[in-house]
Order: structure tokens, then sequence, then C-alpha cells
């Protein structure tokens, strides 16, 4: 440098903001491989046939049979599987299979919608709970254990029992009685993301604890919980079930599998096959759901994968 020459400016550095923040990794999309992992499930592959039949049989069903399902003939009571009808007909003379297909709409219906209710409830509390800790996840911690200490459906019974019979009041109390699992579910996913250097950047940089949740925690925690609520669906579809053949859940001439079995089971030694059908249609949509839930969590658990 000459003598008396101005001495450069040194390289600054640049104010970093906080859109500068390191990013989470995207583990909530759903990358080609693991897409590949779930497609070589042939376990998998079966519930998705089967939750495909059943949900296309619910949505088409006035064109798939041309029976009404809440009609009653009692001059066609008691008819078994035949032609006409293939799976009988009931005590009133409607037909089996119609009132199946209708009855999808419903008994799925609920188990979609409880389990939303669920997430809805049940992940913002285990998302804050996780995260801020002290007395509020203390708070939160003890009112999940009082839930949990109940089982599903005996939660959703006393429910029912204090709110009244019905389909909204079924829908609510199925899925309140999977919130708890939620709350767990979040809070462990929060207590370890928490931890990741994206997050402590983004808590140096001024982030708002809310955006925090949202845009890192949240976001990288969304795979299991999408894995947990489609295995919980085949929870909520059997506690709607279990309250409808109590005669607590959808009322008739409401089609609902669950009412559907309470409705038959004083006929199960004259004409049993009132109970195989709808039996075995709640079957097949609860092993669907778990199938495809166990299919989801081996392609996205690293661990389970070879």
């Amino acid at each position: 440098m000459t003598p008396g020459a101005a001495p450069e400016a040194s390289a600054m550095p640049e104010a970093t903001t906080a859109s500068d923040t390191p990013e989470a990794p995207e583990t909530s999309r759903l990358p080609l491989r693991q897409l590949r992992t779930f497609a070589r499930n042939k376990g998998a592959l079966v519930g998705v046939f089967i939750l495909l039949v059943l949900a296309g049989a619910a949505v088409f069903a006035p064109l798939l049979t041309p029976y009404d399902p809440t009609a009653q003939d009692l001059s066609s009571a008691f008819m078994p599987p035949s032609l006409a009808h293939p799976f009988g007909t009931d005590d009133l003379g409607q037909d089996i299979l119609a009132r199946l297909m209708y009855g999808a709409r419903t008994t799925l219906a609920i188990g979609v919608v409880a389990v939303s209710i669920a997430a809805l409830i049940g992940v913002p509390l285990g998302l804050v709970s996780g995260y801020v800790g002290g007395a509020v996840d203390m708070v939160i911690q003890r009112f999940t254990d009082i839930l949990l200490s109940f089982n599903p459906f005996l939660l959703a019974l006393v429910l029912v029992a204090v709110f009244g019979v019905g389909i909204e009041t079924v829908t609510l109390s199925a899925g309140i009685g999977v919130t708890p699992q939620f709350i767990r579910l979040a809070r462990g996913q929060a207590l370890s993301l928490r931890e990741e250097v994206y997050v402590e950047a983004a808590v140096a940089f001024g982030s708002s604890p809310a955006a925090i949740l949202g845009r890192h925690v949240l976001r990288n925690a969304l795979t299991p919980i999408i894995v947990y609520a489609t295995l919980n669906i085949g929870v909520t579809v059997l506690v709607a079930a279990g309250l409808g053949f109590l005669g607590l859940g959808v009322q008739p001439p409401t089609p609902e599998w669950g009412t559907m079995l309470g409705t038959a089971r004083s006929f199960i030694f004259k004409a049993s096959y009132q109970l195989t059908f709808p039996g075995l249609a709640i079957f097949l949509a609860v092993l669907s759901f778990n199938l495809v839930g166990d299919g989801l969590r081996d392609a996205f658990d690293p661990s389970l994968r070879e």
C-alpha cells in the first residue's frame, strides 16, 4: 500500500436475516425411493386395493345396485343370498349388499373424520408440550394421562352416554378416544426435533416459537403423524362399529356396518348371513388401513429398510 493511500475497505460480513436460517430437511415430502419401497410391499398394495374397492363401492353405490338401502319390503324378508340379492335381505326386506355399499360411506367417513379431529386436537397440543416444556408440558401430559386411563372405546362410550347418540357424537367421541395417542406422538417428535441444528439456528436468528413449530418442527414431524393416523383410522372404525352394535351409534334406518351387526344379532341362528357380511366388511376395512399404515411405516422408517 502506497503512503497516503486510503486503506482498502475490508470485506465486511453481510447482515444475516431470518431468511438465511438453515432450512430443515424436507422429510415430509415423498421421495421416489420411498414410494418404490412402498410399492414393493405386497401387503400394502393389497391394503390399497381393498380400500379402493370399498371406496369405489361407496361412491358408485347408486350405479352398482338398484335397491334403496332404506326401502322396506316385508314380503322379501329373510331371503338368503341369491342372484337377485347376492348378500340376502334382512328382517325388513332390505337388500344387505345395498346397505353395505351405502353404509361404507358412513363408516369410512366416521373413521377418517374422527382421526382428523384427533390429529387437529392432539398434534398442536403435543408439539407445544414437547417444545415449550415446563409447566405447560406438565399440565398437558397430566391431561393426557387422564385420557389414556380409559380404553378408546370406553372413553367414546362415556362421551356418547353424556352427549347422546347420533353420527356427530359418534364421530367426535371416536376422535377424542384416540387423541391422547396423537399428543404423545407429537410430543416425542417435538422433543427430538428441538435439538436439531436448524431449530437451534432458527432460535438464534430470533424466529418466534410459533414460526419454529410450524416451519420446522411440524413439517418434519408430518411423516410419522400421517403413518400413525392411517393406522388409527382402523381403530376409530372399530369404535364406531362397536357403538353401533350396542345401539349407541348411528341410528336406523341410516345404513352403518356396526348398526347392521347390532340389528342382526337377534337372528344369528336363523339368518347368520346378516352378520357375516357386515362383519366381513369391518374386518376388511380395518385390515386394509393397517396394511397401508404398516407399508408407510416401513417405507419411511430408515431403521426398517433393507
